[in-house]
């Protein structure tokens, strides 16, 4: 006999455990297969080996310059990506019009996870044997104390004009919170991309002088296995695939495969244009 609480451990294992079931093994394997493939291409993708990547990690960039990267990357992703997950949330009731009641829960589940972690809650108990949270500690607010320590003013953030790059990008993603399987998978893009870009603006933000260790934004960005934060984009990256893997079928590969293509250059255009800022301003400076 199991237990007290036993039936509710590994609960990633089990959702993904009930959405596999849901469909045929046939179709969740061929599901699989393609999705692998799918993310193999975006891992080859410029975006990935980015010169940006290089450029922050290099350490010498200035306050003013990465004042005006994170305010780029402020409107074209982490504003709106909890509105994002939630209209995943939200939208897998779209599961119910082609598979079994009740089959939108298993990967609400893996959603919730993720959304847990941005909106400040931490495994385990506090001493009142409830959860462990904090709203101050959600990944967005988070965010903006960043922009504080970068001495942005919140009328600075209200009046900031984006890039049309940066508008692009989030437009792109906001566009798709109609369709379950397409907001899902530009999530998983959008998660790889912070995967490849947390340590190196984190890196770039610690050469600035800004603390980066043992809190804060950059210190819940990036990989599970970072000893250096406390991250898990891997993880919630990899719940995002297997939510879509329920979610398809082989008329959707096409269509998916350009989505993520798509969405990918317009990241690629964003960073280009961030080289492109910084270049300007460091000819500028040497005037």
């Amino acid at each position: 006999m199991l237990k007290k609480f036993e039936i509710f451990d590994n609960p990633r294992e089990l959702a993904l455990a009930e959405m596999s079931k849901s469909i045929p093994d046939e179709q969740w394997e061929k599901n699989l297969q393609f999705l692998n493939n799918l993310r193999k291409i975006i891992a080859a993708h410029p975006v990935s080996t980015h010169p940006a990547i290089q450029v922050l990690n290099s350490g010498q960039l200035c306050i003013e310059q990465l004042k005006k990267i994170h305010l780029e990357y402020r409107h074209a992703i982490v504003q709106i990506f909890t509105d994002a997950l939630l209209m995943a949330q939200f939208q897998s009731k779209q599961l119910e019009l082609k598979l079994h009641a009740g089959a939108k829960l298993a990967p609400r589940v893996l959603l919730s996870l993720n959304i847990l972690d941005e909106f400040g809650f931490r495994p385990g108990f506090d001493k009142n044997n409830y959860y462990q949270g904090n709203p101050a500690y959600a990944h967005y607010p988070l965010f903006e104390d960043l922009l504080a320590q970068y001495g942005i003013s919140e009328t600075e953030r209200n009046a900031y004009q984006p890039s049309q790059i940066a508008d692009d990008v989030r437009s792109y993603l906001e566009a798709s919170y109609s369709s379950y399987m397409k907001v899902l998978a530009l999530l998983a893009v959008a998660e790889e991309e912070v995967i490849l870009f947390s340590p190196p603006l984190r890196q770039a933000t610690k050469a600035a002088g800004i603390t980066v260790d043992g809190g804060g934004y950059y210190y819940v960005h990036g990989i599970s296995s970072d000893e250096t934060a406390e991250a898990a984009d891997d993880d919630h990256q990899n719940d995002l695939w297997y939510a879509l893997a329920q979610a398809i079928t082989a008329d959707d590969y096409d269509g998916l495969h350009q989505l993520c293509i798509e969405y990918c250059a317009l990241w690629n255009s964003f960073w280009d244009l961030q080289i492109e800022d910084i270049n300007e301003f460091a000819a500028l400076q040497a005037v």
